[in-house]
């Protein structure tokens, strides 16, 4: 008895639009890797298609609408690089390996994506309240308290704003954690909480490094919001006059570009007692998502938010856990506000692409990819 050997390819049986929209609809980056591993004539399909880049696309439209060109290992190129009707193969086939990458791309959750504090609207005494504190977790440190003050309002509508970097310019952040302080110090314990709090997120108006952190800028040095393009603004959210680590889940992942992040702290509750002014104070601010892997970056180019995509597949990248910056010097001459006491109170190496395995980064089991 004969054996039937016949094998149907449905890529080859059905038309091009009906293979593409079924394989569009695949919901793991990976599964379109296996798809292009199947044979050579799927691996051509995928990549003439540019189906893993549709995915991504789809996965994250805000990054469509800015980045004009892709940088690969320092070579630029047009994403859509076409010459008449025939678009070039290398040119594909290196959209092919960023964009499955870029799929995959996401480091486990991390707790804390924040690197580095930027900078606070107003500072009631700098730097024994600075921003700089925030990155504490909790509210005390080595028997002192620790957090950020503003300057005192006699209205209590005016808001303030936190500004901090991320450890990534390109982070899937979905929850926000602030956590108001109580000054244990007072009379009654007083929670110095905002009425609500609100995000957002994006990137300098100029292209520039913020090659300073708040504990190397003096009092008065305040970055104003003319500065920034923010991509993202997130709903409002109630806070409660709570010592606590307060979760803010944002209604979706947003894609972060630009990796800078702004508090908005909206309306005070608290007044003091001592000069009947109302203040804001925050002991802590966490950021949890998912930053892109190092050997991706982004070259921001223009205040409109065109620019270049930049992928180093050669680069021997580690990532590092978020750091708090080294406490300020403290001046005892200068005692807070909110005290009553003396003292003070505050890789992943990636390789050559052939040894990426994306399979790993979606905890869905090893999956090598190759330029074949």
């Amino acid at each position: 008895m004969s054996e039937v050997k016949n094998k149907v390819d449905f890529i080859q049986l059905l038309e091009p639009d009906m293979s593409i929209k079924i394989l569009t609809h695949l919901d793991d980056p990976c599964d379109l890797i296996r798809v292009s591993a199947v044979s050579s004539s799927w691996h051509r399909f995928v990549v003439e298609h540019g189906l893993c880049k549709q995915h991504f696309l789809k996965m994250f439209p805000d990054i469509s609408s800015i980045a004009q060109s892709l940088e690969h290992d320092n070579v630029i190129e047009p994403i859509s690089n076409h010459h008449g009707h025939y678009v070039n193969w290398e040119c594909l086939k290196r959209n092919h390996k960023v964009y499955a990458f870029l799929a995959s791309g996401l480091t486990p959750l991390r707790k804390n994506c924040i690197s580095k504090a930027i900078s606070a609207s107003s500072t009631d005494n700098y730097p024994d309240e600075s921003i700089v504190h925030t990155l504490e977790a909790g509210d005390r440190t080595e028997h002192r308290a620790s957090y950020w003050s503003s300057k005192g309002e006699s209205d209590p509508s005016v808001p303030e704003t936190l500004v901090y970097k991320l450890v990534s310019k390109l982070c899937l952040v979905t929850e926000i954690h602030v956590q108001p302080f109580q000054a244990y110090f007072q009379h009654g314990f007083p929670v110095y909480s905002a009425k609500a709090v609100r995000f957002r997120m994006g990137h300098l108006r100029y292209p520039m490094e913020l090659q300073f952190s708040v504990d190397k800028m003096t009092a008065n040095h305040v970055l104003g919001d003319d500065q920034f393009i923010w991509t993202y603004t997130s709903p409002e959210f109630p806070m409660s006059q709570d010592n606590r680590l307060q979760q803010f889940r944002l209604p979706e992942p947003v894609l972060c570009i630009g990796g800078l992040l702004v508090v908005e702290l909206l309306g005070r509750v608290q007044k003091q007692e001592m000069d009947e002014l109302f203040y804001t104070c925050i002991a802590h601010v966490q950021v949890t998502g998912r930053p892109l892997s190092p050997v991706f970056d982004v070259n921001i180019h223009h205040p409109s938010g065109k620019c270049t995509l930049k992928y180093h597949s050669q680069k021997d990248c580690y990532t590092t856990s978020s750091s708090s910056s080294p406490s300020p010097t403290r001046d005892s001459s200068n005692p807070s506000r909110l005290r009553t006491i003396t003292s003070s109170i505050v890789q992943r190496g990636v390789r050559r692409w052939e040894q990426i395995i994306l399979g790993a980064l979606l905890g869905s089991g090893p999956l090598v990819v190759d330029d074949q």
